[in-house]
């Protein structure tokens, strides 16, 4: 079995729209501050000095929201509301683990340009690769845009899924959907000119928001979906970060491929 990464990295030194902060905490400091927490907490008292070296261990502070990196989208963070069930979208918590390790197939569509495709693009794709995908598969969008990743650059320029793009896929059984983009629609550009010169409230956020009729999840800013030896026939790990009432939870999503692939 070969193992392939298709996560983005959590970088504070890249390029951000909403910046992320990384604090490195050292094994000598970790110690002292760890001695100070327990003769604060627990009323234990130890001398750092005493530690090899002076070291305990080292420390990580992160500042960021649960959309940075390679991440799922739960129905909750879609809208308040939905439109099936009992109305009540489902948190990244709540969501069913059966759905993030699965056959997974990939969708070319790196020269799609800037903007969205409709379902005639992916049926077109399906048919090229010749694979009809089967309820729960996870989809794969390979836009090419984890390139920039780093660059502003990288949430400006891409493709994403329309509503009968997105819709069709569903209509298989897919449940997850994922993209090595910012976003799986539109960059927010194209999303906000094209409103302005059609006032057509359809093209604002189509694929978010068929998940306030269609409980499904989204995987945003993969990478090296290009390094797939095949469109079909390989398994995604992709289970979330299990934040507690949260809309969104980092994954470190990984290709399982066979060795005779």
């Amino acid at each position: 079995m070969r193992y392939i990464d298709l996560s983005t990295p959590i970088d504070a030194s890249q390029w951000e729209p909403e910046p992320v902060t990384h604090e490195i905490v050292t094994p000598a400091e970790g110690a002292r501050q760890m001695a100070k927490e327990m003769r604060e907490n627990f009323n234990l008292e130890f001398d750092p000095a005493e530690l090899p070296d002076g070291e305990l261990l080292s420390i990580d502070n992160l500042t960021l929201n649960s959309h940075t990196g390679t991440h799922i989208d739960a129905p909750s963070h879609y809208g308040s509301r939905a439109n099936y069930g009992d109305g009540r979208p489902r948190t990244i918590d709540e969501m069913p683990l059966d759905w993030f390790f699965r056959p997974a197939f990939v969708l070319d569509l790196t020269d799609a340009g800037v903007g969205t495709v409709d379902a005639s693009v992916v049926e077109k794709e399906l048919d090229r690769i010749g694979y009809r995908p089967q309820p729960y598969d996870i989809a794969l969008i390979n836009s090419g845009a984890w390139r920039n990743v780093g660059t502003m650059q990288y949430f400006t320029d891409f493709v994403g899924l329309d509503a009968s793009a997105t819709a069709f896929l569903l209509d298989l059984g897919v449940k997850v959907i994922g993209t090595d983009a910012f976003s799986l629609d539109a960059p927010f550009g194209h999303i906000l000119s094209t409103y302005a010169q059609t006032k057509d409230k359809s093209v604002l956020w189509p694929a978010h928001f068929a998940g306030r009729d269609r409980e499904y999840c989204q995987i945003e800013r993969l990478a090296n979906l290009d390094r797939l030896p095949r469109p079909y026939g390989f398994k995604v790990s992709c289970f979330p970060i299990k934040i507690a009432g949260a809309g969104a939870g980092w994954t470190r999503a990984v290709a399982l491929v066979d060795d005779e692939d």
